[in-house]
């Protein structure tokens, strides 16, 4: 509803729309890595898909309000992002390693942790978003870091940056967990003139220097 209301005003103030879509539309992909071409494998009435079909539709309604209003539209596919100023407790997989291993809890993987994920540093989906939006093409366009990681080695290399001795916790899978997640992001190099410069090991020591200070704070406050 937010994204009908949002191209709503689009198409009578004239404006530019930018719809900040998802790699979940992919679902469970059977294609790897994903290319924007291919239309995914989601479960429609699983327990993810309110969220996998709600981007999806929003997808179908900004083109078809380009098609049918003429509204200018970009649609970015946004893949796994990490960074400062994220919330400590938002439930995603490195916002919950990070703040697990700094409050010497052991980190939580679900499954055997061989699933993979693609991480991109805010500085680059910034980047992206802004030569979207500033260039000739819709979209959709996968923004996201081409480096594949299990979710083994995300927690070893949380552990190089926070606690070597830090332990993990595995947990039972959650059901519908995309197996394999990987961006193509060849369209984006070749039309947007964009790629992600910042490695995971270079990212993610600003963010652990970010949520040391603030859960230092709070368990000040808390009289720890």
């Amino acid at each position: 509803m937010g994204t009908l209301n949002m191209l709503g005003l689009a198409k009578r103030i004239g404006a530019r729309f930018l719809l900040t879509s998802t790699s979940e539309v992919y679902g469970d992909p059977l294609e790897h890595p994903q290319k924007e071409t291919y239309w995914g494998n989601v479960n429609p009435i699983g327990v993810r898909s309110c969220y996998d079909e709600g981007k999806r539709t929003a997808e179908t309604l900004t083109m078809d309000y380009h098609r049918g209003a003429d509204v200018e539209v970009r649609i970015a596919r946004i893949f796994n992002t990490y960074g400062p100023r994220m919330c400590l407790d938002d439930g995603r997989v490195v916002s919950n390693f990070v703040a697990q291993a700094i409050r010497k809890q052991p980190m939580t993987v679900y499954g055997d942790g061989k699933q993979t994920r693609s991480f991109q540093y805010v500085s680059d989906l910034v980047d992206g978003l802004m030569a979207l939006m500033d260039g000739e093409h819709i979209g959709p366009f996968n923004l996201g870091n081409p480096g594949e990681f299990t979710m083994l080695e995300l927690a070893e290399v949380v552990k190089e940056v926070i606690d070597p001795s830090a332990t993990i916790e595995f947990k039972a899978n959650t059901a519908d967990d995309p197996h394999k997640r990987k961006p193509d992001i060849s369209r984006a190099k070749e039309l947007l003139n964009w790629e992600p410069k910042v490695p995971l090991r270079d990212g993610l020591p600003l963010m652990v220097n970010d949520f040391r200070n603030r859960i230092l704070n709070e368990d000040e406050g808390k009289g720890n």
